[in-house]
């Protein structure tokens, strides 16, 4: 089974890493999906939420 978890991730933190972390366990493969709130200026660009997220998982 497979577990989209979407998100802005504008920055990752721990909290997000705990959830994809459990949900790695209880899932064959998590994707996480990098979203862009409209509503909200962003901290980090897409591509540097995304390396984040590769470097923490």
């Amino acid at each position: 089974m497979i577990a989209i978890y979407p998100g802005s991730f504008d920055p990752i933190t721990l909290g997000h890493l705990d959830l994809i972390q459990r949900g790695s366990r209880l899932f064959e493969r998590v994707i996480v999906a990098v979203l862009r709130n409209p509503n909200k200026m962003p901290l980090f660009s897409v591509q540097q939420r995304l390396d984040q997220i590769r470097l923490s998982t």
